[in-house]
């Protein structure tokens, strides 16, 4: 016979023998989802960020670290314009004295200066006008020009007279706006050949060889323009013709301002440049 401590530990066994030997079964899943669980999220760290620059705005760096942009020292830049504004103001007050030393009448500084003046004022300077002393034109003049060519055989042709003035008055009459060529171009070389020649029309400077060869120029061209044909020389003659003083009231003293008689003066032959010139 068992006593009660025996019969409660055979009783154990039997109930953990027959719980081994009975079927597993696996745990049913529930139909909902589980609970979700709040998961604490560590702190969010803010980052600056920050965007590039494109190449076009970010310095060059050099092996030694950053570039920095070097700029002139302001009493540098200072003194640079400071000497280029006063260059230009002497330049300024220098062509002006030059320039009213050539157009003031004849004076011990001038004439003790001229080359220097002469070399400043012409060509690009030049006046056509004279300071304290106007001096109008008082008379007109007639620019003629004829050419002369050697044939093959020989034989020397020379032209007739071609009234050069003639074509310039025709080009000015009638006019409202006359071209400056017209106008000043022919007159003006001739004034510049009489300023720069004696009465033998031998040039004795550079500028008078060069006054010369303007005129030629000019001459020649316009003959070539008109006439046509081919020349190797060409020859001026200007006749001058005073301009008759006004009669006074009352037409006393009609003797007193009669014109003087025209004056014709024939230049040298002198020889074209090239060959020839004309078609």
């Amino acid at each position: 016979m068992l006593d009660d401590g025996t019969a409660s530990t055979v009783e154990d066994k039997s109930a953990d023998e027959s719980a081994d030997d009975s079927p597993q079964t696996s745990p049913q899943r529930s139909p909902y989802p589980p609970p979700q669980q709040s998961v604490q999220q560590p702190p969010q760290q803010f980052h600056q960020e920050f965007t590039p620059l494109p190449e076009w705005q970010s310095a060059p760096q050099s092996a030694s670290g950053p570039a920095e942009q070097v700029e002139p020292p302001p009493a540098l830049l200072r003194a640079a314009t400071t000497g280029a504004v006063f260059l230009c103001l002497v330049t300024a007050l220098v062509h002006v004295l030059l320039v009213f030393l050539h157009v003031a009448p004849a004076n011990p500084l001038s004439q003790r200066y001229s080359r220097q003046i002469n070399a400043w004022v012409f060509p690009l300077f030049e006046q056509n006008w004279r300071l304290f002393a106007p001096d109008p034109e008082s008379v007109n003049r007639q620019i003629s020009a004829r050419t002369m060519h050697t044939a093959p055989d020989g034989a020397v042709r020379t032209s007739g007279w071609f009234d050069l003035t003639a074509v310039d008055n025709a080009a000015v009459n009638h006019d409202p706006f006359p071209s400056h060529t017209a106008q000043n171009m022919l007159r003006r070389a001739w004034s510049s050949y009489l300023d720069n020649h004696l009465v033998d029309d031998r040039p004795r400077t550079q500028r008078a060889l060069m006054t010369q060869q303007y005129l030629t120029n000019i001459a020649s061209d316009r003959v070539a323009a008109r006439r046509g044909g081919s020349f190797e020389a060409l020859q001026l003659r200007v006749v001058t013709v005073p301009i008759a003083r006004p009669v006074p009231a009352g037409g006393a003293g009609a003797d007193a301002v009669a014109p003087r008689a025209p004056e014709t003066r024939f230049l040298p032959w002198w020889k074209v440049e090239g060959t020839s010139r004309g078609n």
